[in-house]
């Protein structure tokens, strides 16, 4: 899993070639950093991104970074479960003080990235609402 302060570390030290998004999984912004890093252009973002990283909280950072880390992990210790039905466990918390436009948010952004298919949203919407 990828930790928040070595990726914030990253961004503050070596931002400027782009290392921190290799970190992070992002291999093309870093390429795009490392070609552009004699303009200073880099240097910059990767400032905005040093501020961005230290103000995300833990739970926001994981999502976006380590949710297939997550979604794995969820995995091999529910082994008769499938990774869908994991990652559709994991946008629904049994939490009373979630919203449903929060849950169904999660669900939405789980199917853009691919991890679980429009029948299954459109099956776990129906039983939100």
């Amino acid at each position: 899993m990828k930790s928040k302060t070595t990726a914030t570390v990253l961004s503050f030290f070596l931002g400027g070639f782009g290392i921190h998004r290799f970190y992070l999984g992002q291999s093309g912004l870093g390429i795009l950093y490392l070609l552009f890093f004699w303009t200073f252009i880099p240097a910059f973002i990767a400032l905005i991104d040093f501020i961005r990283l230290l103000l995300m909280s833990e739970e926001e950072f994981n999502q976006k970074y380590n949710l297939t880390a997550i979604i794995m992990r969820g995995q091999q210790s529910t082994p008769n479960n499938n990774v869908n039905t994991v990652a559709i466990n994991m946008a629904s918390p049994q939490d009373s003080s979630n919203s449903s436009s929060e849950e169904i948010k999660k669900l939405y952004e789980l199917k853009e990235k691919g991890i679980i298919t429009q029948e299954e949203f459109d099956l776990k919407k129906k039983t939100i609402l």
